[in-house]
């Protein structure tokens, strides 16, 4: 019963996870044309945002061994979402 009130939680993460990966994405696609090596900016960019997910992810799943898929779950859907707002918000008109 406990490790249903983290399902708030990994509501609350997968938010969090997505702003950030998303934004992130949305920062370095900005920054390309004025940054002298672009291709470094986009592999630590790349390598910087997968590490925080992978990271959250796995707290996430570690923390909540027997409903791990349901939190998963929790923690995927917001962070999907996040990148449907951004790219409607983000787009140009």
């Amino acid at each position: 019963m406990i490790n249903f009130l983290f399902l708030p939680l990994s509501f609350l993460v997968g938010l969090v996870l997505g702003f950030f990966y998303f934004g992130g994405l949305w920062l370095t696609v900005r920054k390309l044309p004025t940054v002298q090596n672009p291709v470094l900016l986009t592999l630590l960019s790349f390598v910087g945002r997968i590490s925080l997910i992978v990271i959250g992810l796995g707290l996430i799943t570690a923390s909540t061994q027997n409903l791990a898929p349901l939190h998963l779950l929790a923690c995927l859907v917001p962070f999907f979402w996040i990148r449907n707002r951004l790219i409607q918000r983000l787009q140009p008109r």
